[in-house]
C-alpha cells in the first residue's frame, strides 16, 4: 500500500544475448543499445534505480550473464535490481557479487515459492522483488469493490500460471518479499498508460511497495498511475531508452502535480 512517500523513477534494461531490447506485450523486440551505456545514461539523467532484467535465461533454460551484470554495475551510483533466471540461493549470491543491490524472481517463486523466503533469510526482505507479470483475464472488468482478475504468467509471458495476481503477491509478502515488481502485459510497450486498476488492486493488498510497469507513454501516465494506482514507483523502458521523455523533465511534471520525487542534481 502507499505510503506517501517520495516517489521512485526505475529505468528498466530488458536484455538478452547481451544487449538492451524493447518490445509490444513481450513480442517484437528491437534492439535499444547496451546494457552499461543505457543504465549509466539513466542514472545520470536522474533515474532513482536501475532495473536489468535478463529476459531470456529463464525460457532458454540458461543462467544469467554474469559479466553483463558485472559491467553495467560499475557504471552505477543507484540502486540497481537484476533478475531473469535467479533459480536458487546461489544464483542470487552471484547476482549480490556482481554488484546487484536487489534480485528480482518470478518463475522460480512460482514452481518453488519457498526461495523466497530463503534469499530474504539470507540477505534481507529489502533485497527481494518479487516480478509478477500479469493479463487480465479475457472479459474481466473491474468490480465495484477494485477487484481485477489477472492471471499471472512465467518464463518471460510465455506460460499462463492460473494464479491470480493479487492473491499471488499476498502470499509473496508473506514469505518475505519486500517489494512488488508488477507488469501489465496487456499495457506492455503500447505506451498508452499504466494499467491502473490493476495496479491499484495489488497496491491495497499489501503492505509493501508496489512498482508498476507497462504502458509508459507520457507523463500524464506516470502521474496517473501515483495518483489513482496507487503505486510507490513506477518503471518504463522504451520512453527512455529512444529519448522520447527524459527522466529530468519527467520529474519536474510530477512535482508539479504535488508528487513528491526527488529532483536530480
Amino acid at each position: 500500500m502507499s505510503t506517501g512517500i517520495t516517489k521512485r523513477i526505475i529505468a528498466c534494461l530488458d536484455v538478452t544475448k547481451g544487449r538492451v531490447v524493447k518490445g509490444v506485450q513481450f513480442v517484437d523486440l528491437i534492439d535499444a543499445g547496451d546494457p552499461a551505456e543505457l543504465a549509466h545514461l539513466h542514472a545520470t539523467s536522474g533515474a532513482d534505480e536501475i532495473v536489468l532484467l535478463d529476459i531470456t535465461a529463464t525460457s532458454d533454460a540458461r543462467p544469467i550473464l554474469i559479466d553483463v551484470v558485472r559491467r553495467t554495475a560499475r557504471q552505477l551510483f543507484v540502486p540497481f535490481t537484476v533478475g531473469g533466471g535467479v533459480r536458487s540461493l546461489d544464483d542470487a549470491s552471484a547476482l549480490f557479487d556482481a554488484g546487484a543491490d536487489k534480485i528480482s524472481i518470478n518463475s522460480a517463486a512460482i514452481k518453488r515459492p519457498e526461495i523466497i523466503a530463503e534469499i530474504a533469510e539470507r540477505f534481507g526482505s529489502q533485497a527481494v522483488i518479487l516480478a509478477i507479470d500479469a493479463k487480465r483475464k479475457a472479459g474481466a472488468e473491474v468490480s465495484v469493490d477494485g477487484t481485477v482478475e489477472a492471471e499471472v504468467y512465467l518464463a518471460g509471458g510465455r506460460v499462463a500460471t492460473g494464479h491470480d495476481a493479487v492473491a499471488w503477491a499476498r502470499e509473496a509478502e508473506a514469505r518475505g518479499a519486500g517489494e512488488i515488481l508488477l507488469t501489465s502485459m496487456d499495457c506492455d510497450g503500447t505506451r498508452n498508460g499504466f494499467d491502473c486498476p490493476l495496479t491499484a488492486a495489488v497496491a491495497t493488498a499489501v503492505r509493501i511497495p508496489v512498482i508498476a510497469s507497462g504502458g509508459a507513454g507520457t507523463g500524464r501516465h506516470f502521474v496517473e498511475v501515483f495518483k489513482t494506482g496507487c503505486a510507490d514507483a513506477a518503471l518504463a523502458a522504451s520512453i527512455f531508452h529512444f529519448g522520447i521523455h527524459d527522466v529530468r523533465e519527467l520529474k519536474a511534471e510530477l512535482q508539479r502535480e504535488g508528487i513528491p520525487v526527488r529532483l536530480p542534481c
